[in-house]
């Protein structure tokens, strides 16, 4: 039997390698060919869509990012009017302070806009205008785009500066509502309400809630001061820990004994 020489063996080899080299790259270029003819037609078809949107959406961004600048921009400028005005009326110069306002209340919507006219009620109040005062509380109490929190303040402070000449039914039904414990004016919601109580002859209802302000530790002290009196008065007793109240007014349990028992002998 013959034998192929291992050197034509050898070229035989190399000659396939070439081969599969070759075919190998004409299908790499056939594959980039083709893709790059998908390529112009998804370009052809798709390409000024896509242009369009992205566009679209730099210009889009563009306009948030001057939206954005001219509310910062706003913001300061209301700031300043405001720090400016309080300077003025911190100085006494209401009258002044009341006019840096007056654009700055006439906007709409904004939390700036909402505290300038109730800067301005406050001022109208000490000025002794107390109708424009009320108009303007008013104003804030229907604001619906005003928050809550400032609402509820406006109400609190129309009805304390009109409190004389309102019924007591409307006193109630403007007062019930803040005088929640957990509300932030409800200690002084709730004093005015419990006082309105006791014009009403509802001792209980108002001895129960001379004792909730009195047991609100978020209360000024001078307030649940008053409260505990009158509930003590209105034989409710709000006192729930004299130890802590002993400690609050500095007043050791051996003093406090002493006095009482002096104050039973006279």
């Amino acid at each position: 039997m013959a034998l192929t020489p291992k050197n034509e063996l050898s070229r035989e080899e190399k000659r396939a390698k070439e081969e599969n080299a070759q075919q190998e790259a004409l299908l790499r270029e056939v594959d980039d060919a083709v893709r790059q003819g998908d390529a112009e037609a998804f370009l052809n078809q798709w390409g000024k869509p896509l242009l369009g949107v992205l566009l679209a959406g730099l210009a889009a961004f563009g306009g948030y990012l001057y939206w954005e600048s001219r509310q910062e921009a706003a913001m300061e400028r209301d700031a300043e009017t405001l720090v400016g005005a309080l300077d003025q009326i911190q100085a006494g110069n209401l009258d002044s302070g009341f006019d840096r306002l007056e654009g700055l209340a006439g906007e709409d919507g904004g939390g700036a806009a909402v505290a300038a006219v109730l800067m301005r009620a406050g001022i109208a109040e000490q000025r002794g205008d107390s109708a424009q005062a009320s108009e303007m509380f008013k104003r804030v109490a229907n604001n619906e785009d005003a928050a809550p929190a400032l609402r509820d303040l406006a109400r609190l402070r129309d009805v304390a500066l009109n409190y004389d000449g309102m019924k007591s039914a409307e006193i109630v039904a403007a007062l019930k509502p803040l005088a929640v414990p957990g509300k932030p004016y409800f200690a002084s919601a709730g004093e005015l309400l419990a006082h309105t109580y006791l014009d009403q002859g509802k001792k209980a209802e108002a001895g129960a809630l001379f004792a909730q302000i009195a047991q609100d530790k978020d209360a000024p002290e001078t307030l649940r001061s008053r409260a505990r009196q009158m509930a003590g008065v209105l034989g409710v007793d709000a006192i729930e820990d004299v130890d802590a109240l002993l400690e609050e007014q500095g007043v050791e349990r051996e003093e406090a004994a002493g006095d009482n028992a002096a104050a039973a002998t006279e």
